[in-house]
């Protein structure tokens, strides 16, 4: 880990909120995330956690405040600020009609990457992902999990400074698990900085040093993993502030065998 004294947070959200119709999304969210750190972000569905990277990312426009990547406002300046992230959203659409390659090219290429470097560094990701074999074949044609990997090698291949990953092992075997793992460790340890939405609290407790935990749109919690747990499992952390709901005992009763 880098040094983190009297640094600035590479991502500071102040008073981000989004509505909905009646529907409050997010509501005032405010948080710094630590350069080279890893962060998790927790909460259940509905949470708001997809809505506020969204807006952390210059896809969604809030309806009040804003984020600021290394001290530079994501809607003042969208350009600055996204040449500085690495993206992958759960769920976007991808040019899937071009090979795996040729998506890395296209990303390369729009990042403002020489065509040199997009080379070489589109053949190491594409190894290092298990993808190597796949690297001509339509990424319509790939698998969920073979999708999440070259979306993830689309973030890192310009090496920003950010990476905000939604659900980045989603659909991902064990073994391509374990190496994106590795490679997120390593971007940490190089001074590099990590937001991740994830609902596997093993995937967080084990990965991440820093969490947040977010229920109707509000911040419940924020700190250091130990901070968080409060001595607690994280998981049970977890359901004590954001509510674990309980099953009567009479609830769906015709499921049990007679």
């Amino acid at each position: 880990m880098t040094d983190q004294t009297a640094a600035p947070p590479v991502l500071a959200l102040r008073g981000l909120r989004k509505q909905f119709g009646q529907k409050l999304a997010v509501a005032d969210l405010s948080l710094d995330v630590p350069a080279g750190t890893m962060l998790g972000l927790l909460g259940p569905n509905g949470a708001g956690k997809t809505t506020t990277l969204s807006m952390t990312t210059g896809l969604l426009r809030p309806d009040a405040g804003t984020a600021w990547i290394l001290g530079i406002d994501v809607w003042q300046d969208p350009a600055a600020a996204k040449a500085l992230m690495g993206v992958l959203p759960d769920g976007i659409r991808m040019l899937d009609r071009l090979t795996g390659t040729e998506l890395l090219r296209c990303n390369g290429l729009l990042r403002g990457m020489a065509e040199a470097d997009v080379v070489s560094r589109s053949v190491e990701l594409l190894d290092a992902l298990g993808l190597a074999d796949a690297g001509n074949t339509l990424v319509v044609d790939y698998s969920a999990g073979m999708r999440k990997k070259i979306g993830l090698a689309c973030a890192l291949i310009h090496a920003p400074r950010l990476l905000i990953l939604d659900e980045p092992l989603e659909a991902v075997d064990p073994v391509s698990g374990e190496t994106i793992r590795q490679i997120l460790r390593a971007f940490v340890d190089g001074g590099g900085t990590v937001v991740l939405s994830s609902h596997v609290m093993e995937l967080v407790e084990s990965l991440c040093d820093r969490v947040a935990i977010v229920a109707e749109g509000r911040l419940l919690a924020n700190g250091t993993l130990d901070e968080v747990r409060a001595g607690m499992s994280l998981q049970q952390r977890f359901l004590s502030l954001v509510g674990a709901h309980e099953l009567g005992t009479e609830t769906l009763a015709w499921l049990r065998s007679s």
